[in-house]
């Protein structure tokens, strides 16, 4: 069975900064591609950022410059420094993992899930 510890949400000012964190246990099977999604309330979730087994790094267009995705392998724990956040950005944050590269997966074709993560930002 996979875990995951998810921490790091909160509530800033627009102009502040998050770090989120996604700690995984129980992995099987190698993982290559994890990523941030998010989802704001009336709205599809919306992949935020993603890191593939190379490192490969991709992000959405409304974060690129203020979200760097990181990974410690060691640790298996996911990252997401978020800088400069704005009321945009609030939504429930997610981490995924897959077993394919991220190239070859889809928003639907995640193998794992972690539990969500509140970031509200005020104006």
């Amino acid at each position: 069975e996979v875990n995951f510890a998810v921490s790091g949400g909160g509530t800033v000012q627009a102009g502040g900064s998050l770090r989120l964190s996604c700690a995984a246990s129980g992995y099987q099977y190698s993982v290559y591609c994890r990523a941030w999604f998010r989802q704001a309330p009336g709205k599809e979730r919306e992949a935020v950022a993603m890191i593939d087994g190379d490192g490969t790094t991709n992000y959405a267009d409304s974060v690129k410059g203020r979200f760097t995705i990181a990974k410690d392998n060691g640790k298996n724990t996911l990252y997401l420094q978020m800088n400069d956040l704005k009321p945009e950005d609030t939504a429930m944050y997610y981490c995924a993992a897959s077993h394919r590269y991220c190239s070859d997966v889809g928003a639907d074709g995640y193998n794992y899930w972690g539990q969500g993560t509140q970031v509200t930002v005020s104006s």
